[in-house]
């Protein structure tokens, strides 16, 4: 049996609904300071000072290439206990197969994202991993998330994980989905901005 193609006012009506549950990162991001700043900001007071270093580490011994960002996002994972395999997607290199190339997706399944992420240079405030769903150029769903105020550790990456999502089902979900991901910050600095595509199947072998 065919499957049914969702109309443009189906898409709408998920779009709406998907709207309706929307949730936005507002609060006003404190004033940015330097690593040495805040290095050398109230040095008597000493809880401040044992927080600053659970903080930044040894950050002060960190010789780091200049010409490096100080927020390298490098690794996607799609993190499914269910699935045959996680999906990683590699964001140091060539960016574009991910939105050419769907990768499957059981309906229903239950998943989260990592995002893998370095930290070179200065404390970053405020990262915020932000993702637009599409179907047929409509947009689906809107999803945000506080990522948090990191310090300089270029030599190890961190991690962040979504809270768990649910991909869609029933005949109607089934298909192709373009994803729009970016990992930003308070600053609305754009440390890395990709496009993906998920296809949505009835078992993972479909």
């Amino acid at each position: 049996m065919a499957e049914h193609e969702p109309t443009p006012e189906e898409l709408a009506a998920i779009a709406a609904a998907n709207d309706e549950s929307d949730s936005s990162v507002n609060y006003k991001p404190p004033a940015q300071k330097s690593l040495k700043e805040i290095q050398e900001l109230d040095q008597d007071d000493e809880s401040l000072r044992k927080y600053k270093e659970a903080l930044l580490g040894n950050a002060a011994a960190v010789v780091v290439d200049p010409t490096v960002p100080n927020v390298q996002v490098t690794k996607m994972v799609l993190v499914c206990d269910t699935a045959p395999n996680n999906l990683v997607l590699d964001l140091t290199g060539d960016l574009e197969g991910f939105r050419k190339n769907p990768f499957p997706m059981k309906e229903g399944v239950e998943y989260r994202i990592k995002i893998c992420f370095k930290v070179n240079k200065e404390i970053v405030s405020g990262l915020k991993y932000m993702q637009q769903t599409f179907r047929k150029g409509v947009k689906v769903d809107k999803s945000d998330y506080m990522v948090g105020s990191y310090g300089p550790r270029p030599s190890e990456e961190y991690e962040f994980l979504t809270t768990m999502e649910e991909a869609p089902k029933g005949m109607l979900a089934r298909g192709t989905y373009h994803i729009k991901s970016k990992f930003t910050d308070d600053d609305k600095n754009d440390h890395l901005s990709w496009e993906w595509s998920l296809a949505i199947k009835k078992d993972w072998k479909d």
